[in-house]
This record gives C-alpha cells, sequence and structure tokens, in this order.
C-alpha cells in the first residue's frame, strides 16, 4: 500500500505506510493509540546551516530517518516552505543521488494539503496553508535501512525597521511524542553594514561576533521535540547605539505591543567608556569559611584585573565589623596591593551588613558613577539586623549616582534585602547555589557591566502613547556589548520619535530614532506573550517583597490564563479543569494565593531563593516563557496527570500564534473563550463547513491543525469542531 508522505521539516516520514498503525493516527482524539514515528521511523538527526551574506540566505538541511520496522516505508515527499519564502534555487538530494523535485505554489501545496487531511484525518499540515512546498518521490525506505536527504534552497531576507529577520519553520511537536535524537541549526552571517543587535525570541542560541560585520549564532538539542519555529533577528547598525523596534496588533480595535531592542557598540574606545569607581563589599563572616572564600577571593582578583585604565576601586570586607583596603578611592596602581591584602585575610566572626553598606556609601564619590558589588552568604547577625531598617540606612546614605549588583551566596541569604537593594539602586542580582562557582557568577555578571557607554538612561516617546513598558523606569545603564530589551503596550499606532536620554562621563547625551508602529492587524507574534511573562514577573515580585494585593492577584491570574503564562505560582491553568468559567477562575485565584502565601512566607532559605529566581527571570525574560511538557517520568506530575495529558502528546497547553490552547476533556481550548457568555457554533471535522473555515483567514488552519477536536474564538465568535 502506497501512502502520502508528509514533511514538516523534522517529520519527513510522518505518513508513511507501516500498517496498521496509520489507521490509528487521529490526534489528538485517538492519540492514546501508538504513535506511528513510535512504530516504525526514528528521526536520528536533524541539521541545519544557514549563511547569510548581505541578506540573501542559503539554507541546507540534512535529515537522517531510520525505518526500525519490518515494513517497507514508500510513497511522496512533501516539504512545506517557509511563509514567504521565494526560494532562488533548489537543490535536493537522496543518499547522495540528485532527486527531481517540483516546488509548488501556494494553491497547490493548499490542494495537497486538504487531500492528506482527508485521507489520513490528520489536520497537521493545515498550519502551513498559504505557504509553498517542495514535492518530490524519494521512496522506499528498505526494514532497518536508514536514509539521508538533503534539501538546499536560498531566499532574499527583506530589512525592516533595520532589522533582518530568518525563520526556519521548525515546529512540529504536535505531530509526534517521539523526540529527535539530534537536532542543531548553525547561522553564519556576514555583512557589508555593521551589525548590532542579534536576538532569537524562540530558542537559546550561542552567539560568536567576528567584528563588527560578521557573526555566528548556535542551538543544539538531543532529543527535543520542538514547539515552536526558529527564528534569529540581527540589526544593521545606523548609529552608535542603536535602536530598532518590533510591534504587534490583533486588530486595529485593540492597543498594540511592542519591544523595543537597544544596543550598544560591541567594544567601545578605552576613552569614550565612563570611568567609573568599583567598591568590593565581601562577606569575611565565619560561614564563608573554606572553598567559598577562597572563591570570593578569586572574584575580587578577577574584578582588580579587569578595571578600565580611568577607573578607580576600594574594598569593604566585614564580619563582626568591617575593614577598608583604604580611606579612600585608590587608582588601578594600586590593584596590586589589593590583591596581596585580600588574600591574606581569613573568614572568621558575623555578619555586619549594615556597617560595611554605609561605609560604602561613604566611599561613594558624587561626581562618578559607582558600582558596588555586594556578597555575602548570611543574614544580618552583628549591627543592625532588621531588614527595613537596613534599607533605610543605605537609601539615606546613598547618593544617585551608586548602583548596587548584590550575589547572595547558598540559601540561608536575606533575599528581600538583596532584591530591594539592587531594584532600589539600578543594578542587578544573583544567586549562586550549591555547585555554582562564586567565582564564575561575579566575573561573567562583571563582564557585562565593566564598560558603561551610557548612565542614567531614560526613554521618549513622541507620536504614540506607550505605556505599562517593562523593565519599568529607572532603566539600567548601557554597557558595551550587552542588549537592552523594553517591552511595552501603545495605542493607536503610526509614526513616531523615541530618544534615548542619558548621560556619558556627565554630559547629556541625546539619541534619536524614527520608528512605526504597527497600525494594523500583524506583526510578530511573540511579542504579547514576552509582554506578558515580564508583567506577570513584575507583579510576583512586588507581592513577593511587599505583600499581596487583590488586584495585583486578579491581574495575574487574567494575564496567566490569557497568554498561557506557567509559573510555579500560575499552575491552575493546567490544573483547575473549570478555568473557562468565573467560578473556575475563583478557584485558581485561591490555589495562587495558597501557592503565594507558602513560597513567599519566610525571607531567606531554599524556597525564598527559588521564588526569588523565578521572579527575577520572568521579569527580566528576553523571551516568552516555554510552554511545559509533562513527561510523568518523576514525583512532580500529579497523580491522574499521565492520563490526562497522554493524548495530547504531554502537552497540557500549546501556543499557536498569539493565542493560547489548553487541554480539556479530549478537546484543545482557547483561552479566549468563556463558557459563561458564549455559545459555540458546531463545525464536523472534515466536513466542507470546516474546510470552508480555512478561507476565512489562513491562521484558522493553525488552530485547526491541534487536531481533531478544538474550540477555538474568531470575531468574537466560538466555533467547536466536533466529531463527524
Amino acid at each position: 500500500m502506497k501512502r502520502t508522505i508528509t514533511c514538516l521539516l523534522l517529520l519527513a516520514l510522518l505518513t508513511v505506510g507501516i500498517g496498521p498503525a496509520l489507521a490509528a493516527l487521529d490526534a489528538p482524539a485517538q492519540a492514546h493509540q501508538p504513535f506511528l514515528l513510535d512504530e516504525g521511523v526514528i528521526i536520528e538527526s536533524h541539521r541545519v546551516n544557514v549563511e547569510i551574506g548581505d541578506q540573501v540566505a542559503t539554507t541546507r538541511i540534512e535529515q537522517v530517518f531510520y525505518n526500525d520496522s519490518a515494513r517497507i516505508a514508500e510513497g511522496t515527499y512533501v516539504f512545506p516552505l517557509p511563509a514567504g519564502a521565494a526560494v532562488s534555487n533548489l537543490v535536493m538530494w537522496v543518499d547522495g543521488k540528485p532527486i527531481e523535485a517540483r516546488i509548488l505554489d501556494a494553491g497547490e501545496a493548499r490542494a495537497i494539503y486538504d487531500e492528506i487531511v482527508r485521507q489520513m484525518r490528520d489536520p497537521a499540515l493545515l498550519e502551513y496553508v498559504g505557504a509553498g512546498a517542495i514535492q518530490a518521490s524519494v521512496f522506499p525506505i528498505q526494514p532497518f535501512s536508514k536514509v539521508r536527504i538533503e534539501i538546499e534552497y536560498g531566499q532574499l531576507l527583506p530589512v525592516e525597521d533595520g532589522l533582518v529577520r530568518y525563520v526556519y519553520p521548525l515546529r512540529t511537536d504536535h505531530l509526534t511524542r517521539r523526540p529527535v535524537e539530534r537536532l542543531s541549526i548553525s547561522v553564519s552571517v556576514r555583512s557589508n553594514d555593521p551589525i548590532s543587535t542579534i536576538y532569537s525570541p524562540t530558542h537559546p542560541v550561542a552567539i560568536s561576533r567576528d567584528g563588527q560585520y560578521a557573526f555566528r549564532a548556535g542551538y543544539e538539542g538531543g532529543y527535543v521535540r520542538p514547539d515552536g519555529d526558529f527564528a534569529l533577528y540581527y540589526g544593521l547598525a545606523r548609529e552608535e547605539i542603536s535602536a530598532n523596534l518590533l510591534s504587534y496588533r490583533e486588530s486595529a480595535y485593540e492597543d498594540g505591543f511592542f519591544t523595543l531592542l537597544i544596543t550598544p557598540p560591541v567594544s567601545a574606545d578605552s576613552e569614550r567608556i565612563v570611568a567609573k569607581d568599583v567598591i568590593i563589599v565581601l562577606d569575611q563572616s565565619g560561614s564563608m569559611h573554606g572553598e567559598k572564600w577562597d572563591q570570593a577571593r578569586e572574584a575580587v582578583k578577577f574584578v582588580l584585573n579587569n578595571l578600565n585604565r580611568r577607573d578607580r576601586f576600594n574594598l569593604v570586607v566585614f564580619s563582626t565589623g568591617y575593614r577598608v583596603f583604604a580611606e579612600d578611592m585608590q587608582s588601578v596602581s594600586a590593584a596590586a596591593e589589593a590583591k596581596e591584602w585580600i588574600a591574606g585575610l581569613e573568614a572568621l566572626g558575623g555578619t555586619d551588613i549594615d556597617g560595611a553598606l554605609r561605609e560604602a556609601m561613604r566611599l561613594a564619590d558624587r561626581e562618578r558613577p559607582t558600582v558596588i558589588l555586594f556578597l555575602t552568604d548570611g543574614l544580618a547577625t552583628e549591627g543592625e539586623t532588621d531588614t527595613t531598617a537596613i534599607l533605610d540606612n543605605v537609601e539615606r546614605a546613598a547618593r544617585p549616582n551608586v548602583r548596587i549588583f548584590t550575589f547572595g551566596v547558598g540559601d540561608d541569604v536575606d533575599t528581600l534585602l538583596l532584591d530591594q537593594l539592587h531594584q532600589a539602586f539600578r543594578g542587578a542580582g544573583t544567586y549562586v547555589r550549591l555547585g555554582q562557582r562564586i567565582d564564575e557568577e561575579v566575573s561573567s555578571l562583571y563582564n557585562k557591566i565593566s564598560a558603561p557607554v551610557l548612565t542614567n538612561v531614560r526613554l521618549e516617546v513622541d507620536g504614540v502613547r506607550a505605556e505599562e513598558m517593562f523593565p519599568a523606569a529607572p532603566l539600567p545603564d548601557l554597557f558595551a556589548g550587552t542588549q537592552l530589551i523594553i517591552t511595552g503596550r501603545y495605542r493607536d499606532g503610526g509614526p513616531a520619535t523615541v530618544r534615548l536620554v542619558g548621560e556619558l562621563d556627565g554630559e547629556r547625551k541625546v539619541y534619536t530614532y524614527e520608528v512605526r508602529f504597527r497600525e494594523r492587524a500583524g506583526g510578530e507574534v511573540f511579542i504579547p506573550r514576552l509582554w506578558a511573562t515580564r508583567k506577570i514577573g513584575a507583579l510576583l515580585n512586588a507581592i513577593r517583597l511587599h505583600g499581596e494585593d487583590p488586584e495585583l492577584v486578579d491581574s495575574i491570574i487574567r494575564l496567566s490564563i490569557r497568554y498561557g503564562i506557567i509559573t510555579p505560582y500560575t499552575s491552575f491553568l493546567i490544573t483547575e479543569d473549570d478555568i473557562f468559567t468565573q467560578q473556575g477562575r475563583e478557584e485558581a485565584q485561591m490555589l495562587f494565593e495558597a501557592e503565594a502565601d507558602a513560597s513567599f512566607a519566610a525571607p531567606s532559605g531554599g524556597a525564598a531563593v527559588d521564588a526569588a529566581q523565578t521572579t527575577a527571570n520572568l521579569a527580566g525574560a528576553e523571551a516568552p516563557v516555554a510552554a511545559p511538557t509533562m513527561t510523568f517520568r518523576d514525583e512532580t506530575a500529579a497523580p491522574g496527570d499521565a492520563e490526562k495529558y497522554a493524548a495530547a502528546g504531554g502537552q497540557p497547553l500549546r501556543y499557536v500564534g498569539d493565542r493560547t490552547f489548553v487541554w480539556r476533556d479530549g478537546v484543545w481550548m482557547d483561552t479566549r473563550y468563556d463558557a459563561d457568555t458564549m455559545t459555540p457554533h458546531q463545525v464536523a471535522f472534515l466536513s466542507d463547513a470546516y474546510f470552508a473555515l480555512l478561507d476565512l483567514d489562513p491562521q484558522i488552519g493553525e488552530f485547526l491543525a491541534l487536531g481533531e477536536r478544538v474550540l477555538f474564538v474568531w470575531e468574537g465568535q466560538a466555533y467547536e469542531i466536533v466529531p463527524e
């Protein structure tokens, strides 16, 4: 029997004819049956190499499949192209031999997709409605044999608002439970213009720059199930400090979302780096004795070795009382003496945090930007020990040019003190947990902040009303080689002027950018979820530091449901069965309050440090939070979860564009659905009305691709796909 073989980039053998397993493929309604790829074809590897030269991208794909069954797999290969790809050349090989392939336009591809869906009762290909495809005959694959497929295609990447965007349609997790054994994506870019921003909102990529005009970005994974396309942006520098705007609107009648990428130069001339003072405040108490103290002293040496030529420094160590290296700030020439001094100190005594911080504030020079690196492994036990009083003392003694960066070592630290310190003084906080090295964490952060290029930063927007921005003002200083990502909401849209205002060596600097906020529906779909991730992080942090507030709790509940943000405190979205009703949302509020009370009750301890890290990661996220996957291989899953989510492939929640769908009783339900106010219009699966829905908008195809049972909202009307 010959079957059509669909390829969604990774799963090139999804519909291979492997006997009775095909008849069982009816996901998600009958997904409790064995998946096809579990029965036969194994995806051994998928490698993607992309070369981009002056916006012309050449993508080379190598896929290796293994037929792990006793049956011959044969059929036709259909490869959906990236949406909007203008293929300039196409090369296709199978096991080293060239084969004839045909490029289908969107209309031809749609006809093939519809036919496959009707025959196979598998709507997965509907996600690609509106895109072209490549079609070729490349099979059979003999039993217990491999086949290697290689594809090469080229496309021109346009520049929009100074950004070049490359997308690789990787999302295939909804087609099989079986992971890809080896997955890698490598992107190499060369440009005639200097490159500023490099940003992936979808995957954690390692970036290696080769000067101003080239870079490499890479992602690798083993036994992974991709749940989204791979996207990479890079900016073409037009200013000393670049700013690139991305925006999104669901409709012209709703407020939009934006992401602003602000990128200082990769490196700065030593004369243009702001001269700064560095004060290291180091815990010397007895609890630091041993390996922690050795690593802490190595961290101090690293900082002293990496001071800029015009920097100054001093050291404050504290235990029962405090000591200073010098009575005033020292030039770089004294660094060697300071290293000898710190090497001769031993860790013993109590913990006088208040005295040490007040001494650091006394040393700070009003005329120079001052960075305080504050490292401690415990609670205050000497001098003033009340957290509120310590904060008050520091704020009274502080100068406006001071920035505090905190390092909490271990779980016995006062997280409320540390987090309020770095938030009040425009710094950042790091927690060094068991197994992590203190010197590595300190050196990593100091490398990022060693070269300030703009201080006292603020953002001004004229022409469009921008609001609810994260991070909220005051903004952090800008450092060479780093990137500041700001997300927010906006009204109306249209042309606007963005001004970045700050100081360089005491002089006011203004950088002006002409941008355009999207006025019509469309844009980058990741932006709303990134904004919601950061806002939930900020709200959770406010509750953690200052206590519960009904308005904050209500906002977290609504944002979590609408955008599918799952955290340890908002897991009600996948555990509360009745979340689509008012009663269910009230239940969710009680669940959240109980979880937050338990997690935020103590200022120190493992749970407190976990909470501090979780909220900080959300508030400063550079990409939207990922959808959860229930593996059921450990003790974290609740009783019954395995059976509840097995039919969803272990995924109780999925993102489609800017929508969130939750698995409920065999149905993928849009979180925009309100059971109290909406009456769904039922449409039979594979009926004429079902395919007519696809003609309303290509995005509906992405909803239908989830499976046979889907409930979604479109222009205020709920539609429910039901069995034939």
